[in-house]
């Protein structure tokens, strides 16, 4: 007996570790399933689980208390396996073995794997990880996942008809102004006060400063800014005043004077036109600014326009011409640069206004249909949102969304399909719990 008394006792020793391991090892997670990403180009699979019941993360789980602490679950791990390529033929080396691909952490139901091959076929396993690095037994797909490309992105097709619908407006008034008809276009302000700026310039005696920003020619709001010029120098042409155009690139100065060029022929005024006028300064940003300052300040202008894409220079301009009390206009695209024009200038062209302002001002029958166009899609935009604000409201009006009845499908069509990512859909299939509250 003393000689059987060593082994029984380690068979129960083995028993009872045996017993420990096991009751520290989380549960595991269920219901893994795979699928190829729709309306993608075949380069991602989506992963979804159930959480495993030692997740505190689980809303299923009753009482959190009952869990054992050790096996709380910390991470998830996830491991894919090749097994053909593109051609049908099985997979050598590390991709025909299982190999980690993500770590997903605790409450995560949901993984897309963007490292996988087009045509290629996969399979996937997960489990569950506490914080004591013990690992739950795995839980494998119970199919395997081919991504394939899908020639149309459905979840996009409301958006390919705003599209058209904006491609059509602006098409329809671009051969309505190429055919000769006068197109209305709202009116702008700040372009208004141009001509006053100009005449007080040209009563006073004093020139019209000219700033196209600190961007090259390759920039958009650079040319806008040309195109501005060109009214500009026109205007002054017509009424005998000087104009001053400090660039900081060659470029954009080489851009200018053949612009202001033009302006004055136009305006049978050639011989007045002085290329010196037109100059470059120099590339360095604050080095530019000292020298408009300093002539704002020597020659004080009576009329400064900016327009063009600034940065923080856009301060130090606009109150010098403040300060010499001049008519200031400005324009830029930079939202950090706006405030400062709006608090120190006269007019203030904002945002897309200033682009539209180089369509009215240019006269070009491409850009005052595209710009009446875009007014046109603006307002089918608004309609869209008054519409779906109408429904909403008498959605919230009711005791239920089941009672708003054709109110609470178009509200959830909007939502989910012209607004989200569900595609032409049907009618009255999406959810308007925008809260999540399952109300």
């Amino acid at each position: 007996m003393r000689k059987r008394i060593p082994f029984i006792t380690a068979v129960f020793a083995t028993l009872a570790l045996a017993n420990v391991a096991t009751a520290q090892a989380p549960a595991p997670p269920s219901d893994l399933s795979v699928q190829d990403t729709p309306d993608d180009s075949g380069k991602s699979v989506d992963l979804q689980w159930s959480l495993s019941n030692t997740d505190i993360f689980n809303p299923l789980l009753a009482d959190v208390t009952l869990v054992d602490p050790s096996t709380i679950v910390a991470t998830y791990s996830v491991e894919r396996i090749t097994t053909l390529d593109a051609n049908g033929k099985e997979v050598d080396g590390e991709d025909s073995q299982w190999r980690v691909i993500t770590e997903a952490g605790a409450g995560d139901s949901s993984f897309v794997d963007r490292t996988v091959e087009l045509g290629w076929t996969y399979n996937y396993r997960i489990c569950a990880i506490d914080n004591q690095g013990d690992a739950s037994n795995w839980v494998e797909a119970t199919t395997t996942v081919v991504p394939e490309m899908q020639m149309f992105d459905s979840s996009k097709a409301w958006l390919a008809i705003f599209m058209l619908v904006f491609g059509g407006f602006v098409a329809y008034f671009i051969n309505e102004a190429r055919s000769g008809k006068t197109l209305w276009v709202r009116k702008i302000a700040g372009l208004e006060a141009i001509d006053e700026a100009v005449g007080r310039a040209t009563e006073m005696g004093r020139p019209v400063l000219f700033v196209t920003g600190i961007q090259d020619i390759n920039e958009i709001q650079t040319l806008a800014g040309l195109t501005v010029l060109s009214r500009v120098a026109k205007t002054a042409a017509e009424y005998g005043a000087q104009i001053e155009v400090p660039t900081c690139r060659s470029l954009v100065m080489a851009a200018a004077r053949e612009t202001v060029e033009s302006a004055y022929l136009a305006a049978g005024a050639p011989d007045a036109y002085q290329p010196d006028k037109i100059h470059y300064l120099t590339d360095e940003q604050f080095a530019f600014v000292a020298g408009v300052t300093g002539y704002m300040v020597r020659e004080e202008p009576a009329a400064c326009i900016y327009m063009g894409g600034f940065y923080a220079e856009s301060l130090i301009l606009a109150e010098t011409g403040n300060f010499i009390g001049a008519i200031q206009v400005a324009g830029t695209a930079m939202p950090s640069q706006l405030p400062f024009f709006v608090a120190s200038c006269d007019y203030t062209l904002i945002g897309e206004e200033f682009f539209a302002a180089s369509a009215y001002l240019s006269g070009d029958p491409l850009q005052i249909g595209s710009l009446k166009g875009q007014d046109y899609g603006k307002f089918f935009s608004v309609l869209i949102l008054v519409i779906g604000l109408f429904f909403a409201t008498t959605v919230s009006l009711t005791q239920s969304t089941e009672s708003a009845g054709f109110g609470s499908g178009a509200l959830g069509y909007i939502n989910n399909n012209m607004l989200g990512s569900e595609g032409l859909g049907s009618f009255g299939g999406g959810n308007t719990d925008t809260e999540g509250d399952d109300s």
